[in-house]
């Protein structure tokens, strides 16, 4: 239950991503800002955190003894997972936007067998985790039903399509470098890590911001600074340490990333607060007991019981 709770206030923070991408993108501001800006606002944060505990050194040991692993992962885990975000908020607002993404959902429980085929205790997909977040997610389309039927079919394409590549992205990005680093990095580190190794990708990604589209504006400077202390360190940090701390049980590990469906409640209530978005229908709102009910459904499951020998066989992996 701890870890879910962690999982659930994680989600508030990165509700923040979605409400002020949202709000950038009506004021003019460029994806490609919105999407690199919080990572280089990130950098100097995260090493001032981690410079404070006076543990940077083990990072960079860690990122010149595997450069090539580093650099693919955290690309895909921050790069391909959260450029896609940015440019979807063009076409949808930040509530629909965190709605598809909970796509992720499905997408950590289906990638388990590809993640663990070369550890001793073979995991299968844990069907009855998929089949809550299968709730979840159907609790997450009502909500994006009234929405779809008045928006353009090319803009729910163009919204659809990169949230799919971030949703497989986020949890497959996150669990390799979990494999890579095991035990050797505590959690800031290696998102400090993750950020210092995707720099090349948010670069190459500035370059093209600056030559399409010019300077980003002072309000979108301000906005993404509070994106980037928000969901980057803060929301980061907490979905990362509830991720590790059940990163050898599939079903709990689920169940965390299941928590980040809360996303959408919060996403919709700040657009409603903050941006003045209209109040949800009827069928929104049944949407969101689905969703919330479903992240009941996965905190019990979580809590269950396994069996004896699986417990022995993974005690003997840790």
């Amino acid at each position: 239950m701890r870890v879910l709770m962690i999982g659930l206030l994680a989600a508030l923070f990165f509700s923040v991503t979605f409400i002020l991408n949202r709000s950038m993108e009506l004021e003019g501001g460029s994806w490609v800002w919105s999407a690199s800006l919080r990572f280089f606002f990130m950098l100097p944060i995260l090493l001032a955190i981690v410079g404070f505990q006076r543990k940077i050194k083990p990072v960079l040991i860690h990122l010149k003894n595997h450069p090539i692993s580093w650099v693919v992962w955290s690309s895909v885990g921050f790069g391909l997972f959260y450029a896609p975000i940015a440019f979807a908020t063009v076409y949808g607002p930040g509530w629909l936007v965190a709605a598809t993404f909970q796509l992720t959902i499905i997408a950590g429980s289906l990638l388990v067998p590809f993640l663990n085929k070369e550890q001793e205790l073979k995991q299968s997909i844990p069907l009855k985790s998929v089949f809550i977040s299968a709730i979840i997610l159907g609790g997450v389309i009502l909500m994006q039903m009234e929405h779809a039927s008045s928006v353009p079919l090319a803009s729910i394409w163009l919204c659809t399509i990169p949230l799919i590549i971030s949703a497989f992205s986020y949890p497959l990005g996150n669990r390799k470098m979990m494999q890579i680093v095991g035990s050797d990095l505590h959690t800031f580190q290696r998102i400090l890590g993750m950020t210092i190794a995707s720099m090349p990708f948010w670069l190459i990604l500035s370059v093209y911001g600056a030559i399409a589209h010019g300077a980003p504006s002072s309000s979108q400077l301000g906005q993404t600074f509070i994106v980037a202390v928000s969901s980057g360190v803060i929301a980061t940090g907490l979905f990362f340490y509830a991720t590790n701390l059940v990163k050898h049980d599939t079903q709990k590990l689920a169940g965390v990333e299941a928590t980040q469906s809360g996303e959408v409640v919060f996403a919709l209530i700040g657009e409603i607060i903050f941006l003045h978005a209209a109040m949800p229908s009827p069928l929104s709102l049944l949407g969101v007991f689905l969703v919330i009910g479903g992240m009941v459904l996965h905190s019990l499951n979580s809590g269950a019981p396994r069996k004896e020998k699986t417990e022995t066989k993974l005690s003997n992996i840790n």
